[in-house]
């Protein structure tokens, strides 16, 4: 196993922690852009050097198919990765069922980043050492996953993200459902660069033809699509120029506003395609706030025509005003509905996974290790009333066990169960943000076990992310 290219083979030995890389080479000029151990013989030269953002970023320069590129309009996934393991697995599910479907390694929101005290260096590092332990030798993104500030947009131009999922949802305001003009008045009209009256002219009478049909916004919509997202339109402009100033490559922008509390109405969509057009913007991706409950972890709350018909709507704007894909949030574990998803929106979709992932290895965790899983669970529940707060999550944390109570064999169900496996989801800050000396940390015990059982966590992720693959795979019923 390995990848080659132009006289240099490299492959990566060991486990876990304990990997490390190998460049082989014609002669030990070939090997000048890497760190490490080197040694010659008579056919050839060697090196063994660690898993450093040195050596992965000569990895990439090596290996031009290995530097993350914009996805572009093609059917599209992107898988999470907290602990920086997963990449083989990814790569087996996308081999076995993700035919047609461009992958997204290196995936990951600042949020998460914080909360496990990982860089967007280390993140898109962790993605590449990985595609070469599993001798990917195709294209793949990156990206950049809810982003608020231009602080982070700066610290993922410099790790060489091409794609940037920019959330300007702390700016979306909430409205009733009938708004007076006379709110019109407190947008930030100089940001979004035009008036009142300019705004109102430009949607009078308007009608989106959408095919077979067609969708007429009227004043009293456009009215609250600007109150409710106005300021979100300027601050995504704002963040939107940020990126295209700091960036050295091509990118491709999405625009998410899943992260709300109310559901984007069709002419809200229109009102944001049609105003990112006007200041000049291109995007390749948006994520309204659908109907229904996407929550983590769980399969999809709601009724799956509606949602058929609303995605199909959206669509169908999408590809009038741009065009531009749909993208999912929180998409982990819906099985429900994507086949649904991928009818509605033709494939033109992207798809985010994130936890799910981490859920796998809890799951190798519970067979082979259940007291760490004990002491897993015991902290991410402890932890739940404080990480709720940014999740769309519904588990009562007093409808669930105490770990003490349950016997060992008990263990597993926690992982299916919906309430404690919300809990789960979302507690793994608690859990791999923990601190300790030699391998006494949760997270160090975490990543001990899943480096010894490295064959088990891929094939765990290959049969788990393939179900969510393969509706979207070319030539899927």
């Amino acid at each position: 196993m390995g990848l080659a290219h132009d006289g240099i083979n490299l492959e990566i030995l060991g486990a876990g922690d304990e990997r490390l890389l190998r460049v082989s080479a014609v002669t030990s000029v070939g090997l000048q852009d890497f760190e490490g151990i080197a040694a010659e013989s008579p056919v050839g030269a060697t090196l063994d050097g660690p898993l450093t953002a040195k050596n992965a970023a000569a990895v990439r320069a090596h290996l031009p198919w290995l530097r993350p590129r914009p996805v572009g309009l093609v059917t599209s996934a992107g898988v999470g990765d907290r602990l920086g393991l997963a990449t083989p697995g990814h790569v087996a599910a996308f081999r076995a069922n993700g035919q047609g479907i461009f992958p997204v390694f290196a995936q990951q929101s600042i949020r998460e980043m914080e909360r496990l005290g990982r860089t967007p260096q280390q993140v898109m590092d962790a993605a590449t050492f990985g595609c070469v332990e599993a001798s990917w030798g195709s294209a793949h993104g990156a990206d950049a996953d809810h982003i608020t500030t231009t602080e982070s947009i700066d610290q993922c131009v410099d790790a060489g993200f091409p794609s940037f999922t920019l959330d300007p949802s702390n700016y979306v305001r909430k409205v009733a459902n009938s708004v007076s003009e006379v709110t019109l008045d407190d947008l930030p009209w100089g940001d979004l660069e035009d008036d009142k009256g300019s705004l109102l002219r430009r949607y009078s009478g308007l009608v989106v033809d959408l095919g077979d049909t067609s969708l007429r916004v009227d004043r009293a919509a456009v009215v609250r699509a600007a109150v409710r997202y106005g300021a979100a339109v300027a601050y995504a402009l704002k963040m939107y120029r940020h990126v295209h100033a700091r960036a050295d490559q091509p990118i491709e922008i999405e625009i998410a506003v899943d992260e709300t509390d109310e559901v984007t109405t069709y002419a809200e969509h229109v009102y944001w395609a049609t105003e990112m057009k006007r200041l000049g913007m291109t995007w390749n991706g948006f994520a309204p706030r659908y109907i229904g409950d996407f929550e983590k972890g769980v399969e999809y709350i709601g009724d799956a025509k509606v949602l058929h018909d609303s995605l199909q709507t959206h669509s169908y704007i999408a590809r009038a005003l741009g065009p531009y894909k749909l993208s999912l949030h929180s998409g982990s574990d819906k099985f429900s509905i994507y086949g649904l998803v991928a009818a509605a929106t033709e494939r033109m979709v992207h798809v985010k996974t994130s936890g799910t992932s981490y859920l796998c290895a809890l799951g190798v965790v519970v067979d082979r290790a259940p007291e760490l899983f004990r002491r897993i669970y015991a902290v991410s529940r402890d932890a739940y009333r404080g990480t709720r707060a940014s999740y769309q999550v519904s588990a009562q944390i007093d409808e669930t066990p105490d770990a003490s109570q349950l016997h060992a064999d008990e263990l597993g169900e926690l992982l299916f169960r919906r309430d404690t496996r919300q809990i789960l989801h979302v507690g793994y800050g608690a859990v791999l943000a923990q601190s300790g000396l030699g391998g006494n940390s949760l997270a160090n015990s975490l990543r001990s076990l899943l480096s010894s059982e490295g064959s088990a966590y891929e094939l765990a992720l290959k049969n788990h992310l393939g179900r969510h693959l393969q509706p979207f795979s070319r030539g899927a019923k």
